[in-house]
C-alpha cells in the first residue's frame, strides 16, 4: 500500500506541475482565453495560476507544506471551474468540452481534499 500511495502522490502532484509548466509554456495562448472569459489580467492571472499549481504540486509531490498546497490547488480548481468551464452559459457545440473540464475539475478538487484527511507528516515525504 505505500507504494500506491507513492504512485498516487507522484501522478496527482505531477499532474499539477506539468499543467502549471503548460501556463507558462503557452503563455499567449492561455491568455487569450482567458480574456475571451473576462478575466481582469489575464497575462498576470495566467501566471499567478501557473505558479499556484506548481507550488501546490510540488507540495503533494514532495509531501511538504500539504495544507497550504491544498490550498493552492483547491483555491484554483474552485475559481477556474466556475470561471473557465462555465459549461451552462456556453453555446451547445461547446458544452461538451467544457462540461467534461468543469467535471474533471470537481474530480481532482475531491482528491485533493482528501489530501487532508493523511495524517502528517506523510511517509516517504522529503521533509
Amino acid at each position: 500500500m505505500l507504494y500506491l500511495y507513492l504512485l498516487g502522490r507522484i501522478l496527482l502532484g505531477g499532474y499539477f506541475i506539468g499543467e502549471g509548466i503548460k501556463h507558462f509554456r503557452h503563455l499567449s495562448s492561455y491568455t487569450g482565453y482567458a480574456a475571451s472569459k473576462h478575466v481582469p489580467m489575464p497575462r498576470e492571472a495566467v501566471m499567478l495560476t501557473g505558479a499556484m499549481l506548481i507550488v501546490g504540486g510540488l507540495g503533494v509531490l514532495l509531501g511538504v507544506w500539504i495544507e497550504f498546497a491544498v490550498f493552492l490547488l483547491s483555491l484554483f480548481l474552485v475559481i477556474i471551474s466556475f470561471k473557465m468551464h462555465d459549461y451552462w452559459n456556453m453555446p451547445p457545440e461547446s458544452r461538451p468540452a467544457e462540461e467534461i473540464n468543469f467535471k474533471k475539475n470537481l474530480g481532482l478538487l475531491g482528491a485533493v481534499l482528501m489530501l487532508l484527511a493523511i495524517p502528517t507528516p506523510w511517509i516517504l515525504s522529503l521533509f
